[in-house]
Parts: C-alpha cells; structure tokens; sequence
C-alpha cells in the first residue's frame, strides 16, 4: 500500500479538525447525584437549573390525590415498597403540577426527578442502565402521555412496567400522566377486535397498559365553588383582590373551569394590577 503524499495527509488533518470544530462531542451526561431534577434526551441526562412548581398546599381541589401521591413518593425516598403511577382525567386539573409539588416538598430526602418524553419511551432501558446501582431514589415523569390506534409504543412501556426481562430498577419509579384512563383508545380496541379471531384478547391486551400502574388517581372537573376556592387561595397568597363574578365571567370565556383556568386568571390579575408572581 502506499502512503499518502505528506501535502495530502496535512489537508486531510486540517479538514478533520475543521470538523470537529463544527460539530463538537455531546457534553458528557449529568452526575446522578448532583442535581435535583433532570431531563432524559434519549441518550443521556441533562441536568434543570431551575424546576418551577408549586407549593403542594397551593395545590387545592385535590386532597385525596394529593395525600396519595405525596404518601407513595414519600415510601419510595425511603426506600419502602412504593408504586408506579397513573394519574389521568380532566385537562388543567394538576396531574403534572402534583408531580413536581410533590418531588419540591421531598427533595430534602434526597428524591431525584427525571422527566421523560414520550417519544423516549423506547429509551427507558438505556436510562434504567444509566440510574441502576445509583444510590438515589428516582421519579421518572412522562407528562401527557396517550397512544393512538396504530402505535405500537405502549407495548415497549408495558413491558417495562412489569413482565419484561430488563424491568426498572427498584430505585426508580414511573409517575405517568394522561387525559385518558387507559392510555390507549377504547374504541380503537374495539374496532381491531371486531375484526380478530379473539375480540376479547386484543381488548385486553390494548387496555392492559393502565393496570400495570399500581395507583391509577383520576383528576375530575372541578366544579364552581372549588373553582372559586382555588382562585382564592392564589388571589389570597399574592395580595390580588379579586370579583367573583369576574372569576366566573373569565371561566365562562374559556369554557372550561378548571385548576389551569384559574391560574390563568390569577396571572390575569396581576397583569392588571402591574404585579409580578414569584
């Protein structure tokens, strides 16, 4: 074989140095340990400087839910036997914002936070690899999560959840959040199933998803007093002086009455009164 001129080899070794100016490597992934809640890209961890959530009392409406979810997490960073998590129903009404109240109140027992997107479900196992042996407690968060007929996905987290041979690691469980009790459609089960040998089977297995989680909390639409209760409680801790025909009028616009709803109008407020909210 015979070498290159030299000339050749020191363009060919500019040009890659070039390269690599261009496109630098990855920044090597987040310490485990380090931080208090991070962001899984699909391949590695990204630390959150800083995570917005609410005080767990600012949260109201949701009492039983919140006792719920607050008491498994709190098992979980201390190491007792705690569940995976289904929180699903009505839009706007604090299924996320619980997620990340709660790991604010326990972040002092040493609860690391991880949020996943549901594009990255078919990751997990890379990043149960990445947190098993670690010597933390982990809540992985998929928000909004629900599938249509034709994907496939739910399979990859069943499995994950529970039956598969690399299942989570025990320091880690899943907190999943949905507008739909069962993730996947139930009408779209029915109508592959009216067309299978066993109807029966394929409704079980594409409902199967949800009672994998050993909570399944649901969020109900509030109704008016409560509605008002929540706009009073924010109104109260910010000083905003607040019309409750007013409230009611800027639901009525939206809607919808709902937790979201309410905090919309409270920023409303402040707006108005020229007020920032910490």
């Amino acid at each position: 074989m015979i070498d290159p001129p030299r000339d050749i080899s020191a363009t060919l070794a500019r040009i890659a140095d070039a390269l690599d100016r261009l496109a630098p490597p990855p920044p090597p992934t987040a310490d485990p340990t380090a931080a208090s809640a991070y962001v899984w890209s699909g391949t590695e961890l990204r630390a959150v400087e800083s995570l917005r959530a609410q005080p767990l009392d600012r949260l109201l409406g949701i009492d039983a839910q919140k006792a719920a979810v607050l008491a498994n997490s709190d098992r979980h960073a201390r190491g007792l036997p705690a569940h995976d998590i289904l929180l699903w129903g009505s839009r706007g009404m604090g299924k996320s914002a619980l997620v990340k109240s709660v790991h604010r109140a326990l972040t002092g027992n040493g609860l690391g936070l991880v949020e996943v997107a549901r594009d990255d479900i078919t990751t997990l196992p890379a990043l149960f690899r990445r947190l098993r042996g670690v010597d933390r407690r982990f809540l992985l968060f998929i928000d909004d999560l629900s599938f249509e007929a034709n994907e496939s996905e739910y399979k990859a987290l069943r499995s994950v959840l529970e039956g598969g041979v690399e299942a989570r690691p025990d320091n880690v469980r899943l907190y999943v959040t949905s507008n739909r009790r069962h993730l996947v459609p139930r009408d779209a089960a029915e109508n592959e199933a009216a067309t299978a040998i066993n109807p029966r089977d394929v409704i079980d297995d594409r409902l199967a998803l949800s009672d994998r989680f050993g909570l399944s909390l649901g969020f109900h639409a509030c109704d008016q007093p409560t509605y008002l209760a929540i706009v009073e409680g924010y109104a109260a801790h910010f000083g905003l002086p607040f019309d409750e025909h007013d409230a009611l009028a800027w639901q009525v616009g939206r809607g919808s009455r709902s937790g979201r709803v309410a905090w919309q109008y409270v920023q409303e407020l402040a707006g108005r009164a020229g007020k920032t909210l910490a």
